[in-house]
């Protein structure tokens, strides 16, 4: 059954061992990062902060960092269990065979519980602050690192809808709290609630705004997953939690948000109006410097009676974010398939932060292949941030760093296997000389072929025989040096 609630959730962990209560008291400012970062590093649990000094909100922290918790999000035993499925609600293929037809019936099902239904009388709205009475600094906001420029709310789910054609957009933007009742809004120029704003800005017209923190799991991973435009996000958090997602409309703004959220912050953001923002120890591992961002004006704060506070810290992997990032990965692996059906699988290191390194195993079919794949990549959504792919053969584990680095270092001859584009990188990408426009950097790792100009012999790969590796495990036990087979 799906989580009603960020409390529901919170039970299963501690009931599984997934979590952590600290009792003594610690600050927000600083202190909580370095207990959570020290945990990250170490693969630990989710923390829950239930002496947070001046504030009566518990903070909640590294929920999702972990493949365990993350499958538990989104009630799977594996994450690679929902890739399918992800790809089939997808999919607008129009079944035009009766066998076709036949299989829409259970999916055409499961689509329609997604829908989300509306309620009264919320969860997230048992208190209320409206006008003067708004006060952010109630909240446990954390400032994370020492150079930030204040605390930053760090795990919002911003509510927006196009000014003209009503479509909603859910995204996942930090916002620095400047005072009372004024954030920064971090809308990157590729992000849909900055389109939304640019509407709005060219049409002169103030933009509302609802920020949900802490709703159910599965929905907070949907506001970051890269779904296209015309997907709407609360309609596949449905779909993820097999239940629809509950709404309720706002009291100042004409939004609808998740009626189980813990915290719901309405307003606007103004045309035009600007504020300096940052800097922010970002999920690069190095700060994002100060820039000028929209401006969000808080009307009406509202939030449960027992709300608990969720934040994430990011900063160098692994961090919490990171396991959201490989859920996205393992979830959306069959739809890049369905585009690129000789792809056979995809790694997006932690190490890489998401954007800047993609290792790719492919069936090879023709010359030239590798590179075909790498152009395709970059022109899909937000792959097209990625700033190295590395294109390998099939049967290279691109899970297995040690297995990829090694074919890197033999495969490659720079001049002939390396390819430079220029093209749009991620706003948070501090080595482009340009913001937002950069080059990314291709690399054919992949066994040459004649027809690709390669006239010597490929070596083959230094492989035991079959026979010997099964004589030497039946002996394996008798020879007293370790349980383990050779594989």
């Amino acid at each position: 059954m799906a989580y009603k609630d960020l409390q529901e959730f919170i039970g299963l962990l501690e009931k599984k061992g997934e979590l952590v209560r600290i009792t003594h008291p610690v600050s927000p400012v600083l202190e909580i990062t370095e207990i959570t970062d020290r945990v990250c590093k170490l693969h630990g649990p989710a923390l829950l902060f239930e002496n947070v000094p001046g504030y009566s909100m518990p903070v909640l922290m590294n929920a999702f960092g972990s493949y365990k918790r993350m499958s538990m999000a989104l009630e799977v035993e594996d994450l690679n269990a929902l890739s399918e499925d992800v790809a089939n609600f997808m999919e607008a293929e129009a079944p035009n065979t009766l066998m076709k037809k036949l299989k829409m019936i259970p999916k055409l099902s499961r689509l329609a519980s997604a829908s989300p239904r509306m309620v009264q009388n919320a969860p997230c709205q048992e208190v209320v602050y409206k006008g003067d009475a708004v006060d952010l600094t109630r909240l446990p906001v954390l400032k994370c690192w020492p150079q930030d420029g204040g605390p930053f709310i760090t795990l919002p789910l911003v509510f927006t809808r196009h000014p003209e054609t009503g479509v909603r957009n859910v995204g996942m933007y930090r916002m620095q709290v400047f005072d009372r009742n004024t954030t920064g809004m971090h809308w990157h120029t590729h992000k849909g609630g900055a389109q939304h704003y640019r509407v709005a800005e060219r049409l002169g017209k103030r933009l509302e705004v609802a920020v949900a923190i802490g709703p159910d799991p599965a929905m907070t991973y949907a506001a970051t997953a890269p779904l296209p435009d015309d997907i709407d996000e609360v309609v596949f958090a449905g779909f993820l939690r097999h239940a629809p997602v509950e709404l309720v409309k706002c009291l100042t703004v004409d939004l609808e948000v998740p009626a189980h959220s813990q915290i719901v912050l309405e307003g606007y953001v103004e045309p035009f109006e600007r504020r300096v923002e940052g800097p922010f120890g970002d999920h690069t591992g190095y700060y994002s410097l100060s820039d000028e961002y929209p401006v969000f004006h808080v009307t009406c704060m509202t939030h449960r009676k027992k709300a608990i506070y969720p934040s994430t810290i990011v900063g160098r992997p692994p961090q919490e974010d990171c396991y959201m990032a490989k859920a996205t990965e393992r979830l959306f692996l069959p739809l890049i398939q369905k585009t690129l059906p000789e792809i056979l699988d995809i790694n997006l290191p932690l190490e890489g932060v998401f954007h800047n390194l993609a290792f790719v195993s492919i069936d090879k079919r023709y010359p030239g292949h590798a590179k075909k794949v790498m152009h395709a990549l970059w022109g899909l959504g937000q792959m097209m941030f990625c700033k190295i792919i590395c294109v390998f053969d099939g049967e290279v584990n691109v899970q297995d760093l040690s297995h990829v680095l090694w074919r890197l270092g033999n495969n490659v001859d720079p001049r002939r296997d390396i390819v430079f584009v220029d093209g749009p990188v991620d706003a948070l990408d501090h080595a482009s000389p340009l913001p937002h426009y950069g080059s990314k950097m291709g690399i054919d790792c992949t066994r040459k072929w004649p027809e690709e100009g390669f006239t010597r012999r490929w070596p083959d790969v230094i492989e035991m025989d079959l026979d010997v590796v099964d004589r030497v495990n039946k002996m394996w036990h008798k020879l007293g040096i370790g349980r383990k087979k050779v594989q």
